[in-house]
């Protein structure tokens, strides 16, 4: 478990209760203190590496709020998070097209030839 430095790369992960997508943040380390990490987007981070159990079992808090955790990033957290992000447009996307009578249709019988081949 390391103290954060210059250039190190990290994530934070939001969710507003179970039903709500997760939803990742990313910046950088781009200043030190003594005893802090500043990122990229003005998040103070505590340089002290704990256990987390949130998203990851390493994580660094944010002064002030020390229940809130950013992790370093890993090739496994870029998917999740692009994997959420396909989920929140395909959401998005929905939620805003007002479908035609002819969409709808076309639609429908996307859904029924995809049923019968499972």
């Amino acid at each position: 478990m390391e103290k954060l430095k210059i250039g190190d790369k990290l994530y934070n992960t939001k969710q507003d209760g179970f039903t709500d997508f997760v939803r990742y943040s990313f910046s950088e380390v781009v200043e030190l203190t003594k005893t802090l990490a500043v990122l990229k987007n003005g998040v103070k981070l505590i340089n002290e590496p704990k256990e987390s159990y949130i998203t990851e079992d390493i994580g660094y808090s944010v002064n002030r709020k020390k229940g809130v955790h950013w992790h370093l990033v890993s090739l496994e957290a870029i998917r999740k998070a692009q994997m959420e992000n396909e989920k929140i447009a395909a959401h998005d996307w929905f939620e805003n097209k007002e479908f035609s009578l002819k969409e709808k249709v076309w639609i429908y019988r996307q859904f029924k030839a995809f049923d019968k081949k499972e």
